[in-house]
């Protein structure tokens, strides 16, 4: 009986845990290497090379709806207008990345 309970506490707590476990946190530091080795090109320094107005400071992403996470990862992942898409081209986790870092630099003003 004492093994039976133990092994259903057992099993609650990794259930518990598989479910709640955090997402892992995006890494701006990597996200800056991965921007700055494949988003410079046409956005070095928060700016936009082919349409001045869509850069990627905090008012211009705010005025296009893309202050966010998932805007700015559905955008890099998929890609729209002048900008490729980068699916298949960088990891889930990169894009991740370098959305965290574009918002961080915004918020900085890019400096």
């Amino acid at each position: 009986m004492k093994k039976i309970i133990v092994m259903l506490l057992l099993g609650i707590t990794i259930f518990t845990f598989a479910l709640s476990s955090p997402a892992l946190a995006a890494d701006t530091a990597h996200g800056a290497k991965i921007f700055n080795a494949n988003c410079n090109a046409c956005h070095l320094g928060g700016k936009n090379v082919v349409q001045a107005n869509k850069n990627l400071k905090k008012e211009a992403l705010e005025k296009y709806a893309m202050y966010s996470q998932e805007a700015i990862i559905t955008q890099v992942t998929k890609g729209k207008g002048a900008m490729p898409a980068f699916k298949g081209r960088l990891k889930p986790q990169d894009i991740e990345d370098v959305a965290a870092y574009v918002l961080a630099q915004a918020e900085k003003g890019w400096r």
